[in-house]
């Protein structure tokens, strides 16, 4: 979301984010912003003060984990599962912002959930705001995300300030197309990256220098940053477009690769349940996976339409919306949970551009560029980001049940088909 706000025309001045290793990412790639690492509940409105300077604040955006659903008759906001919820209208009301955007799951729309955002609407009326109401569930895919990822999105004004509305779609997912645009495809959006596979030095990092590139759809040219539009309104930074990055490769075993190049684009592999990716339509949702008190399990990364493997988190990131710039942490793990975390950039955009419009703020392209921080910061582990960030580091469980054991018991399952078990 901070990227997508940026490429709207914000400054954002400060990041909340309770994960160290996060913590670094962010500050490699907004190195003019401050990141607080600590978990809202424990910060105040103060505390985001102190750390932009001071100053009005126009908009605090966010999305907390909703995660606990108390029985009929009790207030699901209660349950302490939700504190986070009521965490980000703390902080809403302590900053004074004058306007909010919260991000959530499709989920809390559904069934028995639906009281929750009852309960919400009435939290953020007692703090002095308006929700936009009806609530409306976006998806990515309506705004050129080659990727069809639906989410709760609650657009909230001080009272007395105009509401903004919610964004018209840009693209269409249907054979018809909308305002010039059909959905943006798979193949437009990878088609042009070199494959992984064929770099060895690739097998013990996640980035090398290549001239190897493809011909870029216009949605790939966007994500090169290839001309001046590409960057919206956001700044530009300084780079070398000629590296491959975040592109750490995966080990399959033959038979793996063979059951992927069997499997038909835009349908489920049937033992690793991974999905293929079509070329001429959209990826699925795409998943962070466990965090490391959860058992730290990998996202599934869903099979190249082209190639017998995965995708990488570049490639993660392509179906994402993120341009090519952007880094992620140089490991396939936490690179496809901060991924599989994220609002899609250019969703986030078309909703920050629709509050803009709402604050009678028409943006301008800055001229200043922007550096990227060390790039030491990308390859912390756990330990090294909880000491540069001078915090206790989380409990983590990393799961590495997945590498060579998952391969083995992939080869006795394939072993039993054949056999006719």
């Amino acid at each position: 979301m901070s990227l997508g706000f940026e490429q709207a025309g914000f400054d954002v001045k400060a990041a909340v984010e309770i994960d160290p290793v996060h913590c670094s990412v962010h500050a490699f790639n907004f190195p003019e912003c401050a990141v607080i690492p600590a978990s809202v509940s424990r910060i105040t409105g103060g505390d985001l003060e102190t750390a932009i300077g001071g100053g009005p604040v126009d908009v605090v955006f966010g999305g907390a984990p909703c995660q606990g659903f108390s029985l009929i008759g009790k207030r699901i906001l209660d349950d302490p599962r939700n504190a986070l919820v009521r965490d980000f209208v703390r902080i809403v009301a302590e900053v004074d912002a004058s306007w909010f955007v919260f991000e959530n799951v499709k989920g809390l729309t559904l069934g028995h959930h639906r009281k929750f955002l009852d309960e919400l609407h009435e939290e953020f009326d007692r703090a002095g705001y308006r929700v936009q109401n009806p609530w409306h569930v976006l998806n990515a895919a309506d705004y050129g995300v080659p990727q069809n990822r639906e989410r709760l999105i609650l657009l909230g004004a001080k009272k007395g300030l105009p509401l903004p509305r919610y964004p018209e779609p840009t693209h269409s997912r249907s054979s018809a197309e909308l305002m010039g645009y059909r959905a943006t495809t798979c193949r437009e959006a990878l088609g042009d990256l070199p494959d992984a596979d064929a770099f060895a030095s690739l097998e013990s990092g996640d980035s090398v220098a290549t001239r190897a590139w493809g011909e870029p759809s216009a949605y790939a040219t966007e994500m090169r940053c290839l001309d001046e539009a590409s960057w919206h309104f956001g700044y530009r930074r300084l780079w070398d477009p000629g590296i491959l990055t975040s592109s750490m490769r995966t080990h399959h075993t033959d038979i793996s690769k063979r059951r992927f190049l069997e499997t038909a684009p835009g349908s489920v592999e049937p033992i690793s349940r991974f999905f293929r990716l079509p070329p001429d339509g959209l990826s699925n949702t795409l998943r962070a996976g466990t965090d490391g008190a959860r058992g730290a399990f990998t996202s599934p990364r869903p099979i190249h339409y082209r190639h017998a493997r995965c995708i990488t988190v570049r490639e993660m990131a392509r179906l994402h919306g993120f341009p090519d710039w952007f880094r992620l942490h140089v490991t396939k793990w936490h690179g496809a949970r901060q991924v599989g975390n994220a609002v899609p950039p250019p969703l986030a955009r078309a909703v920050a551009t629709a509050l803009m419009e709402a604050m009678g703020f028409r943006p301008t392209r800055p001229r200043r560029r922007l550096g990227l921080g060390d790039p030491a910061l990308l390859a912390f582990d756990l330990s090294q980001a909880s000491e540069y960030w001078e915090v206790e580091k989380p409990n983590s469980k990393r799961d590495r049940k997945s590498g060579a054991r998952k391969r083995k018991q992939e080869e006795i399952e394939a072993t039993r088909l054949s056999a006719g078990f």
